[in-house]
């Protein structure tokens, strides 16, 4: 599957998720609920993938986390926040470039429609 089609799957269960569960939650209890979601219709996915910062050839074990990583190619990040800021994007914009991925999908679970809080970001490598 191309990039496209994973986030278009993803797109679409984070939408039903939402839908049935609404805002309020946690970032944890979306980010449990649309990993189940993705493996349920077969998408292989893993959380809190760990995120080496490599500085000057040195690994700095310093706790970054990818929220979602769906395939192995497109990384989503959920928040659960009144607004987006752009730091939230130039944070997914730097996981991208430190894990050489092309598509992330910024996720904010906390809005009274999901379809306007979902945001992709792309690594032009």
């Amino acid at each position: 599957m191309t990039e496209n089609e994973i986030s278009y799957q993803i797109i679409g269960r984070a939408i039903e998720l939402h839908k049935t569960v609404g805002p309020g939650l946690l970032e944890s209890a979306y980010e449990n609920a649309l990993a189940f979601d993705l493996n349920e219709i077969g998408l292989k996915v893993k959380t809190q993938v760990p995120m080496p910062f490599i500085y000057k050839e040195v690994k700095q074990d310093i706790g970054y986390r990818l929220d979602l990583l769906v395939e192995e190619k497109v990384i989503v990040e959920i928040k659960a926040v009144e607004n987006l800021l752009p730091v939230h994007f130039a944070q997914l914009l730097t996981y991208l470039k430190l894990s050489d991925k092309r598509l992330g999908l910024l996720i904010n679970f906390n809005s009274k429609t999901l379809k306007n809080s979902i945001h992709r970001v792309v690594n032009n490598l």
